[in-house]
């Protein structure tokens, strides 16, 4: 599926759906020296956290959100549930990941059942733009670089709109539009300019507002997150992380990782951290 023939794209690059997802990740951690019938959740940092700034980046967006224990957490675009671990043994969230990548979802449903989270944390194939959740049902939707992949934003807020229980938040961590254009390619999300979906700041809160969310944390998270890009980074010298890199992002993982830390230095994207809420 194309943004040329839809309304909007939920795909994922076809680099997403390589089979065997889960082994291949399990051989990365076995070359980098973890135990893998005795994982934990922190062995598991330096893979799977498919996003700028990592884990790092995660536990700032929960602070700004607020959240609770017992909190019940919607992860729009989980990928293999990175964060969706974080959230649940880190702040005591219940929550379901949901992403159309059927292969990050079985890889994130093993490595859950490895860390045993499989009671805290669910994960199913879906449709963000169609959520499979009753109106009302939901404390928190959770979304980290999601928005580039969907051309009609509208949509995909409406849903996040209609699931959230009165006073339910809507927690983001997104990629944006630059003042310089255009963005190098490929990048993790997109092979070309076709199916990137980027939106400047201004339009993001816009159609938020639209969908009937009203803002209450507004962050640019550039800065952080250029400063995170400047930092070396040694694919060959961390052993195993190559190999899951191959995995999650395709054969040209560095190009697609180089052009991101790119990108944002010479600012042709943003990222923001925002948190807006129903009521």
């Amino acid at each position: 599926m194309s943004g040329t023939d839809k309304p909007y794209d939920t795909s994922r690059p076809s680099h997403c759906g390589r089979l065997q997802l889960g082994d291949a990740l399990l051989e990365a951690l076995t070359a980098a020296g973890k135990d893998i019938d005795n994982l934990t959740p922190n062995d598991l940092a330096p893979f799977e956290n498919l996003h700028v700034r990592g884990r790092a980046a995660t536990r700032d967006l929960a602070q700004l959100a607020g959240l609770r224990r017992g909190d019940r957490v919607l992860h729009v675009g989980c990928g293999i549930g990175g964060p969706a671990r974080t959230l649940a043994v880190e702040y005591g969230c219940l929550v379901t990941g949901l992403d159309i990548a059927e292969s990050y979802v079985e890889a994130g449903r093993m490595l859950n059942e490895r860390v045993g989270l499989d009671d805290a944390v669910s994960l199913h194939v879906g449709n963000a733009l169609e959520l499979s959740y009753g109106d009302a049902s939901i404390d928190v939707v959770w979304m980290q670089h999601v928005g580039m992949y969907v051309s009609d934003k509208t949509p995909l807020y409406h849903e996040a709109r209609r699931v959230l229980r009165p006073g339910g938040k809507l927690a983001m961590h997104e990629i944006v539009d630059g003042s310089v254009s255009p963005p190098y390619y490929p990048t993790p999300w997109a092979s070309d300019p076709s199916t990137s979906f980027l939106v400047s700041p201004d339009r993001v809160r816009e159609t938020l507002v639209k969908c009937g969310l009203a803002q209450v944390e507004w962050q640019d998270d550039t800065p952080n997150s250029i400063e995170w890009a400047r930092k070396p980074v040694e694919y060959r010298g961390s052993a195993g992380l190559p190999d899951a890199l191959d995995a999650l992002h395709g054969p040209d993982y560095r190009e697609r990782i180089e052009n991101v830390r790119r990108n944002l230095i010479e600012g042709r994207i943003e990222v923001v951290q925002a948190v807006y809420t129903t009521a």
